[in-house]
């Protein structure tokens, strides 16, 4: 028997936390090309939760805070910069967000390349740190 939701439209959605979430929020609508869905704010300016939407997916948000929910992360920059996920965007022209990122004041950690699986696309990095990897693979359509 299946666990997931019919109606669900995606079954997996990455949360991540942000030291400055509005500006990540920003850097992320501007940059990579999400949509804003929905924005919690606290009364100090962080953010309690945000839903942003890209296509039929989906990424949580939030102020890093001190929280029990909160100390079982590290940010980026607590780690020396790893982490242990990354997110893989599914996009239609992997060079127009190359440079937008470039733009945008993101790190290139990979270049563009096109890969011998198909596909055309880079890694990179956000402002706090967090690791993106762009591309036109769409292993649906495979």
């Amino acid at each position: 028997m299946s666990s997931i939701p019919k109606q669900t439209l995606c079954g997996v959605i990455p949360c991540l936390r942000y030291r400055d979430a509005p500006a990540a929020i920003e850097w992320l609508r501007d940059t990579l090309g999400f949509e804003v869905q929905f924005v919690v704010p606290n009364e100090d300016g962080s953010i309690a939760h945000a839903q942003l939407t890209f296509g039929n997916s989906m990424i949580m948000l939030g102020s890093a805070v001190d929280s029990e929910y909160g100390r079982l992360l590290k940010q980026p920059s607590e780690t020396g910069g790893q982490v242990t996920q990354a997110a893989y965007l599914i996009v239609n022209n992997a060079d127009l967000v190359y440079g937008r990122v470039l733009e945008g004041g993101g790190k290139i950690l990979l270049d563009i390349k096109d890969e011998d699986y198909g596909g055309r696309g880079f890694t990179c990095s956000d402002l706090e740190g967090h690791v993106w990897s762009i591309g036109t693979y769409d292993p649906y359509a495979s």
